[in-house]
């Protein structure tokens, strides 16, 4: 069933139950008060004609006649009831034998009379009875002259009383038909409406669920399904950011694979190649050398690539625990080695230091250092200078290194830190080379929750930077 002919249906159920509870409750209290003024009119009638009779009661005791008696009786019966002026009044006097002294009833008296049951003196008793279509309240009292009792049954027909309840009944059925039908109307519009968001928010579900991810609910009210379509459409959100990462990294893998399989296959080949034709041709003693050379070069370029891979898979899938450390301290421990390997290549290695000391992995920091300078002794040529400076600068540390080798064009440096990216591919390779570098410190950095910034112009130089800091991430 459809949520809003839940609503609608629910809404019908309880609206017919508490109006119909509501009717039924006012008419028996209306029915109530009328059958209690006509039960209370009655008794206080029956009290009148009890007054009237002992007011005549020394009369009657000075003839001290049983006849005369009756005969005044009846007359104050008769009196009474012409008084009273309604049809609908009987009165009936019957003295201790039974005997009927006066009756003006147009009805069969019933035979069983259990209000004379146990009646004394001084006391009115009241019971309603169906006398055919007819519902006839009778009260009775006792009545005791010369010694002998006389009981006075005053009937009023309260039929109308009743008519009235069916009356009401037979209104309030009519005003429910009307009322229910009017709900019913009001509630299919209103339920429909209220709905409205829920099946705008269902609709849009379901064309996420198509991948639209895109989508969102609208939130033009502020109730509760309001904010259920603003949470709704903050899980969107994440779900959607969730997804366009997990798309990224898809295309980050496959990207990863084809760059990796196509640097495999370059050296794999030459090797192959070389070992195949040193096999099977007659070569001369420079041949040969000049082959095992290509060879040897080749390995150490995969010898190169699986190490560099080894230290990518490793820093993606350990936690490394940091320990402050003095950062002056580890760059002289490596100093030497950068120095040995800038001279190399005929270059000069200037290095300023601030001391601070930072939670830090050491060895790993080493890397990171180690590949920043390789990458600009490999950009820069013979006679240039390599600058490393650590400083502190506005409440953070950091680490700058420096060259003025042939630079980086723009297009390039928002995918230097991609695994297997070459600006170069043909320097790259040269010196041995995968694009592997930057993508490991960029690695190490995050591990440290420091950012990685990059400054450069084509001939002249760039800035590697490492910031240490409250914040965190590469930028």
């Amino acid at each position: 069933m459809k949520f809003w002919l839940k609503i609608f249906s629910y809404s019908i159920v309880v609206f017919i139950l508490i109006f119909n509870a509501t009717s039924l409750i006012v008419v028996e209290r209306n029915h109530s008060k009328m059958l209690t003024r006509e039960i209370n009119n009655a008794l206080s009638q029956n009290m009148n004609i009890h007054s009237s009779v002992d007011a005549i009661i020394p009369i009657v005791l000075i003839y001290d006649s049983d006849e005369y008696a009756e005969n005044v009786l009846a007359n104050i019966a008769k009196g009474f009831v012409g008084k009273v002026g309604d049809q609908g009044v009987y009165m009936t006097i019957t003295n201790d034998k039974g005997k009927t002294i006066d009756n003006n009833t147009d009805f069969e008296m019933p035979l069983e009379r259990s209000e004379l049951e146990q009646l004394k003196e001084d006391e009115i008793k009241y019971i309603l009875r169906d006398i055919g279509e007819r519902t006839i309240l009778f009260t009775a009292n006792l009545v005791e002259i010369n010694q002998k009792k006389y009981t006075f049954t005053y009937m009023k027909d309260i039929s109308s009383v009743y008519r009235e309840r069916a009356d009401q009944y037979s209104f309030y059925l009519k005003v429910n038909i009307i009322a229910c039908s009017a709900y019913m109307l009001l509630m299919f519009f209103v339920s429909k409406r209220l709905t409205i968001p829920i099946y705008r928010l269902n609709r849009t579900a379901q064309r996420i669920a198509a991948g639209g991810f895109s989508e969102r609910a609208e939130t033009m009210t502020k109730d509760e399904i309001g904010v259920l379509a603003h949470n709704f459409n903050v899980m969107a959100s994440v779900v959607e950011d969730k997804i366009t990462d997990l798309e990224r990294l898809n295309r980050e893998k496959q990207l990863f694979i084809d760059n990796f399989t196509h640097e495999l296959k370059t050296p794999l080949t030459s090797i192959i190649g070389y070992a195949n034709f040193l096999r099977t041709a007659k070569t001369d003693p420079s041949q040969l050398l000049e082959g095992l050379e290509v060879i040897l070069s080749e390995g150490k370029r995969l010898e190169s690539l699986s190490f560099k891979l080894m230290d990518l898979i490793m820093l993606e899938g350990t936690e490394f625990p940091l320990e402050e450390l003095d950062f002056c301290a580890i760059l002289a421990e490596i100093k030497p080695a950068l120095e040995l390997r800038a001279s190399e290549k005929r270059m000069t290695l200037r290095l300023y230091c601030e001391h601070a000391r930072l939670k830090l992995e050491k060895d790993l920091i080493k890397v990171l250092i180690f590949n920043f300078v390789d990458n600009s002794i490999k950009a820069s040529t013979e006679n240039q200078c390599i600058t490393i400076r650590a400083f502190r600068q506005d409440g953070d540390y950091v680490l700058e290194i420096e060259d003025e080798g042939i630079g980086i064009a723009s297009e390039h440096l928002d995918r230097i830190f991609e695994p297997f990216y070459m600006t170069d591919k043909a320097r790259t390779r040269g010196n041995h080379g995968a694009g592997l570098g930057l993508s490991i410190c960029n690695s190490i950095a995050r591990l440290h929750h420091a950012a990685i910034g990059v400054r450069s112009q084509p001939n002249r130089g760039t800035t590697f930077s490492l910031t240490f800091g409250t914040g965190g991430g590469t930028r």
